[in-house]
């Protein structure tokens, strides 16, 4: 039997070593990356709703339709879980940077480069 998968663990997992910062002040590297993450959601998300009305559209589901849907328990419970999951995806720069404070002594992945370069 194997073993479920965990969206919420999946969603913070990075590379090895210590993240490389571009940008001059971290906090400001951070609500960048958070922001990245958010725009590229909402990319996605815009794509797929605009497939969903267009085929609604063409099969007869109104506005009123879709203003008036409640969702079952089950339908609720699923949506706070993807809700659970996009939070976790959008915030994983805050959890990736507490993980890495108990990992002080790990090197960067450009520290990393730069001492394969010296090997060669």
């Amino acid at each position: 039997m194997t073993n479920p998968l965990d969206p919420l663990s999946l969603a913070g997992a990075k590379p090895k070593g210590k993240r490389p910062y571009f940008l001059k002040d971290p906090d400001v590297e951070r609500v960048m990356s958070v922001t990245m993450a958010i725009a590229q959601e909402l990319a996605v998300m815009r794509e797929r709703l605009d497939t969903v009305e267009r085929l609604l559209s063409e099969k007869g589901i109104t506005q009123d339709d879709i203003e008036n849907f409640k969702p079952t328990k089950d339908q609720a419970e699923q949506r706070g879980a993807w809700t659970q999951e996009y939070l976790a995806r959008i915030l994983r720069i805050y959890q990736q940077d507490i993980e890495a404070l108990s990992k002080p002594e790990e090197p960067t992945s450009e520290e990393v480069g730069h001492e394969l370069a010296k090997d060669e």
